[in-house]
């Protein structure tokens, strides 16, 4: 019975990872279809902001997977359909327009509260379409499975994939030109590089013996790990790491412990997946095999206080960084707390 629920542990915790997320669903709400809300001619400001101008509509963007959208009026009814979508939505003040989520949107609290539209990869077309969206922001993940349903329903898709930190601040500022929040997304963005700037700023004269080997565990059983094209490793590299994996493949991956042996991590991070909590922490730091790697030598082994703030493409994202940051570079980002 042990082994079965360790299986299904990882197969679960292996598709949440593949969505970005790892938090438990709050209880489902009662499903209501809320009222559109008023029309805007023009958006309205931000308190002691410069106002927003609407922009010049029918809108035509590209989106991450080079997908020509064309955004025939501001949206009013929006549906997200990742976290990180969702996270970057409310960052924006745009917290009124979304009328549906995934199960697994929970930050921040006020998106609990918002109708429960998909899962993991598959939402629920019929409950989506009687939402009447006029903009539904989509993840890579959906490319192969929703995303050919919803345009056949005409609705208008924007799709997000980001491989890079700076394909996280370009989806902000894509989301926000889209919706009259172009002002506000610039301001979001230009604090969120500010700091990533203050942590590059210290850790791009490095030289290569100065970058720790880094082992990014998403699970323990199999080993789950990312390699190049993510944002994950990008946010490696930024903090001053360099991704054990990225040369090996591309996207998330299995690898054997003789694979992760052989390339003798010096540091190794675990995201502490809600669900686990110090389930894959406690495995690896019990694991034999892994006892000579040099991350486990030196007692270099941390888990991330929030694994959203890692592995959601959304604001948060910098958040992880400077953790990580710490982590791979204590004498000069300072001690873990």
């Amino acid at each position: 019975m042990k082994q079965h629920i360790l299986v299904l542990l990882s197969l679960l915790a292996i598709v949440g990872l593949v969505f970005s997320v790892a938090c438990a669903c709050p209880p489902k709400p009662e499903e209501t279809i809320p009222p559109p809300p008023p029309t805007e001619e023009k958006p309205p400001g931000e308190a002691g902001a410069e106002p927003e101008e609407l922009p010049s509509f029918p809108l035509t963007v590209v989106d991450d997977l080079e997908r020509t959208v064309t955004i025939e009026k501001l949206p009013q009814r929006i549906v997200s359909l990742a976290p990180s979508n969702t996270e970057i939505l409310f960052a924006l003040g745009l917290e009124d327009k979304i009328v549906g989520v995934t199960d697994y949107c929970d930050y921040p609290e006020a998106a609990k509260a918002k109708p429960r539209v998909a899962g993991y990869s598959t939402p629920d077309t019929e409950k989506l379409v009687r939402l009447e969206p006029d903009l539904v922001l989509a993840e890579s993940i959906h490319e192969k499975t929703a995303l050919p349903a919803l345009e056949r329903l005409g609705l208008t898709v924007i799709v997000g994939s980001a491989t890079s930190i700076d394909v996280v601040l370009h989806d902000i500022t894509l989301i926000g030109q889209i919706n009259a929040k172009s002002k506000a997304a610039a301001r979001l963005v230009n604090d969120l590089t500010q700091r990533i700037e203050a942590v590059t700023s210290k850790t791009e004269s490095l030289t290569p013996e100065e970058h720790p080997r880094v082992l990014y565990l998403c699970w323990h059983d199999p080993i789950w790990t990312m390699g190049s094209e993510t944002f994950i490793d990008d946010l490696i590299w930024k903090a001053g790491g360099v991704n054990i994996f990225a040369d090996d493949f591309e996207k998330s991956r299995v690898v054997s412990l003789e694979a992760v042996v052989a390339e003798d991590p010096q540091v190794i991070i675990i995201s502490g997946m809600a669900t686990s909590k110090n389930l894959i922490y406690n495995s690896i730091k019990r694991e034999a095999r892994l006892k000579t790697v040099e991350a486990m030598v030196k007692n270099q082994v941390y888990q991330i206080s929030d694994a959203n703030l890692i592995e959601r493409p959304g604001p948060r994202i910098v958040d992880g960084l400077e953790e990580v940051a710490k982590f791979i570079h204590p004498e000069i980002f300072g001690t873990p707390e």
